[in-house]
């Protein structure tokens, strides 16, 4: 049987009217690398609170985050996201463990490379003020100079490097 997934076409226009829809509600974008950013902070804040008190970013972001850091509009939304990936795959019965590779490289390379991509774009994020969604999919629904460099950026970033990595899928 083969698998369908949504026409993305139509999931890029849903995607921008809930775009407009949270930029209305909200006052706000989109955005992930928020929500990591809130939960590294309440995590260092209860593992080492002399650390946090003493380090000028926890203690600035811990300010502008009055209560929890975890009180964040991008936390729920990224809980909000995996909630409803997880009731996605169950209902198009695409709900399985696997790790997909091509057929040069074996699973140890796929998960380096992937752990690697993720830790790269996490510090890509935090120089740039914002992921994919954050900087470049909000930026541009605002029509920022800034989300649209940075979508420049990621698109020409991941065309440059795919030709380096191709080998690996083909």
């Amino acid at each position: 049987m083969q698998t369908k997934y949504m026409n993305p076409y139509l999931a890029g226009f849903l995607l921008g009217l809930l775009l407009v829809a949270t930029v209305y509600i909200t006052g706000r974008g989109l955005g992930a690398s928020g929500a990591v950013k809130s939960m590294t902070v309440q995590v260092v804040e209860s593992v080492t609170p002399n650390h946090a008190e003493n380090t000028k970013f926890y203690k600035e972001y811990l300010s502008e985050h009055t209560g929890s850091p975890l009180k964040s509009w991008l936390v729920f939304e990224v809980i909000g996201v995996l909630i409803g990936a997880f009731i996605s795959g169950l209902v198009s019965e695409r709900l399985n463990l696997t790790l997909e590779h091509g057929p040069r490289i074996d699973s140890r390379i796929r998960i380096f490379g992937a752990i690697t991509g993720g830790l790269l774009f996490g510090f890509g994020a935090q120089l740039g003020r914002g992921c994919t969604s954050g900087a470049a999919l909000s930026g541009m629904a605002v029509l920022s100079s800034g989300g649209i460099l940075t979508m420049i950026a990621i698109f020409g970033g991941a065309y440059l490097f795919a030709y380096f990595f191709r080998k690996f899928w083909i």
